[in-house]
């Protein structure tokens, strides 16, 4: 067993020698892209375990080890945490436990410090807890990002976000069902080989979209297309929305959602915005300028690579946030902002009228930007079929399920299908 290591204020440091040892397991939040990120670790000499575990044991969990008052994201990430290493599977003594840390006014800023309350609770401080962040807020001898490692997350992730567009796309029409599965698969492990090159991008994503293309399918013009946004790990967790997509393509709908590559650029715009406003934090406005100018020109690249096929191609940011502008300011930028308002505006005014906004417990930016931009949005956009799903331990699956129907219900009135 390692030796334990403390910093000055006493918090367990993950160190060298851990690294050779620990397995560390870290939450799902999108499984494609959370998939490559797992691979990418390995690569780089860590032994990281990527949680898939689901249901009700998870949130009894959370029930157990965190405040009812925590939002709901958080208490699913803490119960899936204290799921595994209850379940015998890990060894606590070789285990450590990694968490985004973002530094925002967001309490997923806490989540850390939530883990290791919950370990100490549950006589498991010995794990340590590895914040993964870009801000520079914890750091640990054993854990770096090193520039090849973030060159490789960042160009991973703009990989992910195509093949999750092409795929959703693709699954509810596919003659063979499993096809377009079967192919993120075979994409995550080519990309892993080539070491998600940055230089190939535009090249790789053409054979991306041709490989997908290939897949032979049968249209289907009746099929119903639902759009979800809402708070981040909801919106695109499966353990956070119940399996809300493989739902709604069991209900035999297309699921359009966007990508992260939007929220990232959100990130560097609304720290640009904040400058502007009140002239502070030039250092971090260039920083952030970079940024947004980076995932901005490789969602460009995307858009590039789907042009001229039958896929439909994600918006341009900054479309999608002059749209916003009649309905809120771009300086509202807690949790998911007036971003979360733009991807309905732009949704419906892309024809795709029909919406799930997830709503996760506590999360009061998201009831904010969510549910209570959607009475506004209706006045202007009276086609806009869009239902408000709350998310919290009391809630349960066939209640969610049966108001989404009641939207499915009202979408094929409307349609006449």
């Amino acid at each position: 067993m390692a030796e334990l290591v403390y910093n000055e204020q006493g918090r367990l440091l993950f160190t060298e020698e851990m690294r050779q040892e620990y397995t560390i397991l870290i939450p799902n939040m999108l499984p494609i892209h959370f998939t490559m990120l797992e691979r990418i670790f390995n690569n780089h000499g860590y032994k990281v375990k990527l949680l898939t575990s689901m249901g009700r044991k998870v949130i009894d969990e959370g029930l157990e080890n965190v405040h009812n008052d925590t939002c709901y994201p958080a208490l699913l990430c803490i119960g899936q945490f204290m799921d595994a290493l209850k379940s015998g599977e890990y060894d606590i003594n070789k285990t450590a436990l990694m968490m985004i840390q973002t530094g925002g006014g967001c309490r997923a800023s806490n989540y850390i410090h939530l883990i290791r309350k919950a370990l100490k609770r549950c006589g498991m401080d010995q794990v340590p807890v590895i914040s993964l962040n870009l801000a520079g807020l914890e750091k640990n001898p054993g854990f770096k990002l090193t520039p090849n490692m973030l060159a490789q997350f960042i160009t991973g992730i703009c990989y992910a976000d195509l093949i999750m567009l092409l795929a959703n796309q693709v699954r509810p029409y596919e003659n063979n069902k499993g096809d377009a599965d079967r192919l993120i698969n075979k994409w995550i492990d080519r990309l892993v080989e080539i070491k998600f090159s940055y230089t190939a991008f535009d090249r790789i994503s053409a054979q991306i979209v041709n490989d997908f293309k290939k897949i032979p399918y049968t249209p289907d013009p009746d099929k119903i297309k639902v759009g979800i946004v809402g708070e981040i790990f909801i919106k695109y967790s499966p353990l956070g929305n119940n399996e809300l997509q493989k739902f709604l393509e069991s209900e035999g709908c297309e699921v359009c959602c966007p990508g992260l590559i939007d929220f990232l650029i959100f990130m560097g715009d609304h720290q640009v915005v904040e400058t502007r406003l009140y002239h502070t934090k030039y250092k971090k406005y260039i920083a952030s300028s970079a940024v947004k100018g980076f995932f901005k020109m490789m969602q460009n690249k995307i858009i590039k690579a789907v042009a001229g096929t039958r896929f439909r191609p994600p918006a341009r940011f900054e479309e999608t946030k002059k749209n916003v502008i009649p309905f809120l300011s771009p300086a509202n930028k807690m949790g998911e902002g007036w971003l979360l308002t733009a991807e309905m505006v732009e949704l419906v005014e892309s024809g795709i009228s029909n919406i799930v906004c997830a709503q996760p417990f506590g999360c009061l930016p998201n009831h904010i930007v969510g549910k209570g931009m959607i009475r506004k949005i209706r006045a202007v956009h009276p086609q806009a079929n869009i239902v408000a799903i709350d998310y919290d331990p009391g809630a349960t699956k066939v209640n969610q399920e049966n108001r989404i129907k009641l939207m499915l219900s009202s979408a094929k009135a409307h349609s006449g299908k």
